[in-house]
């Protein structure tokens, strides 16, 4: 049965930086479960909590119900897969995947027999002999991964295990980590700042800020109905806009008024009042573009602006429109061949619209961190291509 862990009230201060305040959520057993959060946020420290490294100020962390605060790092069901691999430079790939089960002192055929397996599951039998010095990074990183599965611990700990790597290496050892979860069956507790890795294999997600967890949910929840602005503008790309409830319409829509823009409709959810203050969000994705004037709709938002920048990338061309005093990101996926059409160049005046229900209220932004707000949030957790190991 796989092992579930619970934090409870948990906080971690060094000095007069909080960094876990007060955090409480459930990992489910067997999960791969990541925390997510900008540098600095306290994911790590509530990663080296779990294992023994630094301990709660107070709250309780627990593993299958057993409470860990009296359980030094050695006796923790919990292995842990480092950015830096730290592998012994001096042992072959198979003796370091070895080294646990020979500090326990178990029978030799048995320890040939269980890292003849790691080394199948991370394909690498052709590899076994090697020294770290020989291996790429990718391999490196695959070899600590069996090093800590090979003692069989109920939970796999993994502090940003491939942020090190190259664009396309972190690509490829991400899927066969999520490959390799699938296969053991183990609870993964994932630790990243990449908002694109913990989308791609959770199945779930904390989402954490200075200290504070914002909210846990799977991928499509927090990126389709995020509870706070630092979540929105973390997860993904969004447009902004702050404005009041002017109106509302029938079958629980507003209108809303927004400095220098003209008035949109949105689905109300939060059930606010003419007057009431809103934080709008929406998805440069859910926002179409065209030359033309689409026909109208009851529920369509349908505005003109000017095409400030384009930029090509592809399966999809990024366009900043602007609006009044605004300028609003648009997406526009290539799904038939671009060639044919007419294309959408800078300065054209267009018209963009998007249906009131792919707009999402926020609680009005205040004290939100202005430079994650600011920035394109696809800088924000992204990581560039940079040189590095190539899987050799």
């Amino acid at each position: 049965m796989a092992a579930s862990i619970v934090f409870d009230g948990v906080s971690k201060r060094f000095g007069p930086l909080t960094a876990a305040d007060n955090v409480s959520f459930k990992v489910e057993g067997g999960s791969f479960f990541s925390i997510l959060g900008p540098s600095g946020c306290g994911k790590t420290t509530l990663l080296r909590m779990v294992a023994g490294f630094d301990t709660p100020d107070s709250g309780k962390i627990y593993i299958d119900g057993q409470d860990l605060s009296q359980l030094p790092p050695n006796q923790r069901p919990v292995n842990t897969v480092f950015q830096n691999y730290a592998l012994f430079p001096h042992l072959s790939v198979r003796d370091n995947i070895a080294f646990g089960l020979k500090i326990a002192k178990k029978d030799p055929f048995f320890i040939d027999k269980e890292v003849d397996k790691m080394l199948s599951l991370i394909q690498m039998e052709a590899h076994a002999d090697k020294f770290p010095s020989q291996l790429s990074g990718g391999q490196k990183q695959r070899a600590s991964i069996a090093r800590a599965l090979v003692n069989r611990p109920k939970v796999l700990l993994l502090d940003e295990p491939i942020s090190a790597l190259d664009l396309k290496l972190r690509q490829k050892l991400l899927l066969e980590l999520d490959l390799i979860h699938d296969e053991v069956g183990i609870t993964f507790l994932y630790i990243t700042h990449d908002q694109t890795e913990a989308m791609a294999v959770s199945d779930e997600i904390a989402v954490l800020h200075q200290g504070k967890i914002e909210q846990v949910g799977r991928p499509c929840e927090l990126y389709e109905s995020p509870k706070s602005s630092f979540v929105a503008a973390f997860i993904g790309d969004t447009n902004f806009l702050d404005g009041r409830v002017s109106k509302t319409a029938a079958k629980e829509y507003s209108q809303l008024h927004i400095e220098e823009f003209p008035e949109v409709l949105c689905y109300n959810d939060k059930k606010l009042s003419p007057g009431e203050l809103v934080h709008l969000s929406v998805r440069p994705e859910k926002i179409r573009i065209s030359l033309e004037k689409p026909p109208e709709h009851d529920l369509q938002n349908c505005l003109q602006g000017t095409v400030e920048d384009v930029v090509y990338k592809g399966d999809h061309t990024k366009y900043w429109v602007k609006i009044g005093g605004h300028r609003i990101a648009v997406t526009q996926q290539h799904s038939r061949f671009l060639l044919d059409t007419k294309p959408i160049k800078w300065k054209d005046e267009v018209w963009i619209r998007w249906h009131a229900d792919d707009g999402y209220i926020l609680e009005r932004y205040d004290a939100l961190d202005e430079k994650l707000v600011e920035a394109p949030s696809e800088k924000v957790g992204e990581i560039e291509e940079e040189e590095g190991d190539e899987e050799g």
